[in-house]
């Protein structure tokens, strides 16, 4: 689970693999790593996968896990589509059924426009309640929306 979480939020990372990157639990402990070259890497250093310029996303095997294209596709190992993300921040699945929303201020609603969390300008994941979740530094809030509130990437 830990090793889907890791390439999930690499998936999310895409755009910003120019310097290493942490991923944070929400304790603040580092759980991995995105190095500029593309590796992903568990908080031991250990590979865990690979993003390519392309946004193909491979495992530690080289074995392709997913894709993520430049207009908001994301589709998974087989080329099926699993969601998209709108320009205006309406997520939807699959079949283009909006499952949510996330606002220009950060704040993430589900599809009866209900606050479910929030995504900060630092990066930090928040629910409802204002728990922090999550960390997603540098990277774009509907990215980081998408894993923490709308998919389940198994």
């Amino acid at each position: 689970m830990k090793l889907k979480k890791i390439t999930i939020l690499a998936l999310i990372m895409l755009s910003t693999i120019a310097k290493a990157q942490s991923i944070e639990s929400s304790s603040h402990s580092t759980s991995g790593y995105i190095k500029s070259d593309g590796t992903i890497e568990t908080s031991s250093h250990s590979t865990a996968g690979y993003i390519k310029s392309d946004g193909t996303i491979e495992n530690k095997s080289h074995s392709t896990a997913g894709y993520i294209k430049s207009d908001g596709t994301i589709e998974n190992k087989s080329h099926s589509t699993i969601g998209y993300i709108k320009s205006d921040g309406t997520i939807e699945n699959s079949s283009h059924s909006t499952v949510g929303y996330v606002k220009k201020d950060g704040t993430i609603e589900n599809s009866n426009h209900s606050t479910i969390g929030y995504v900060k300008d630092n990066g930090t994941v928040e629910n409802s309640s204002h728990s922090t979740i999550g960390y997603a530094n540098g990277v774009k809030r509907e990215w980081a929306a998408v894993v923490y509130f709308f998919f389940k990437f198994n």
